[in-house]
Order: structure tokens, then sequence, then C-alpha cells
């Protein structure tokens, strides 16, 4: 699946849709994979670096990725409920020359949310790894 198709997916647009593939993905899983790390217009850049903590958006879009595909491409509405046991191997990426690569598994799936655990490598080089709770139907 390519950019094109992911940004039927997932609410973000343009230069706000972090992931470039989705690779492979179940009923459990999903991969994805991106080089706008290297993006000098980056939407998340600062002072020109792009800093490790923003993995988490990534990961948390290719959950929104699985979602929708899971649901037949039209995803329940929800938003990051919560970060658990975030761990940052970098202090930032937008140094790294690979393209990342994205694995969430879904450990729960509830009516009122999903949770997983994802890491985010570049090659064999593990950048970011934690649990994101998402919660669905959560009026803004």
């Amino acid at each position: 699946m390519n950019r094109e198709q992911l940004l039927q997916l997932i609410p973000h647009a343009g230069r706000m849709c972090l992931l470039d593939r989705v690779i492979a993905h179940s009923d459990r899983d999903i991969e994805c994979t991106t080089g706008t790390h290297r993006d000098p217009g980056h939407a998340l850049r600062r002072d020109g670096q792009l800093a490790a903590l923003h993995l988490t958006e990534y990961a948390a879009q290719a959950m929104a990725a699985h979602g929708a595909l899971l649901a037949g491409g039209n995803a329940q509405p929800g938003m990051l409920a919560a970060l658990r046991d975030i761990r940052l191997h970098t202090d930032r990426i937008d140094t790294i020359d690979a393209d990342l690569t994205v694995h969430a598994v879904r450990r729960l799936a509830q009516r009122d949310g999903s949770l997983y655990d994802f890491n985010v490598r570049a090659g064999e080089r593990l950048l970011c790894e934690g649990r994101i709770a998402i919660a669905f139907g959560v009026l803004l």
C-alpha cells in the first residue's frame, strides 16, 4: 500500500501524513516504512531538528492505518489516550539516513479503544519502543 492509499485511511493530510507505505498487515499487527524524517520541510521539525519523541506519532499513524484496514477502510474516529513505557534509544531522527520501519502489534481491542505495543527501527537499530492506548468515540 502506497502513500496515496494511506492518505485515504488516516485523518492526517499533506506533510502530516508521516508514513510512506504499509509493507504488511494482519488482524494482529501492521508494519510501515517511511523516509519522511529526512524531509527538511517536515511538519514537526523545530530549528531544523526532529526529536525522537515524534516517533510516537509515527507509531500512532500506523495504528490508525491498522484500524482503518481492519474496518474495511472506515476506521472509527479516535485519539491518542496514553503513552506508556516509552523508551527512546536516540535523541534525534533527522540525522538518520536509513528509512524507518514502524511495527505495531494490537494487544487489546475493545469497543471504546485499543492498546498497541510498537517499535520503530532504522535497519537493525532500535530507535523507540513502547505502548500506546487509543480511545474511540472521544469528542473534542
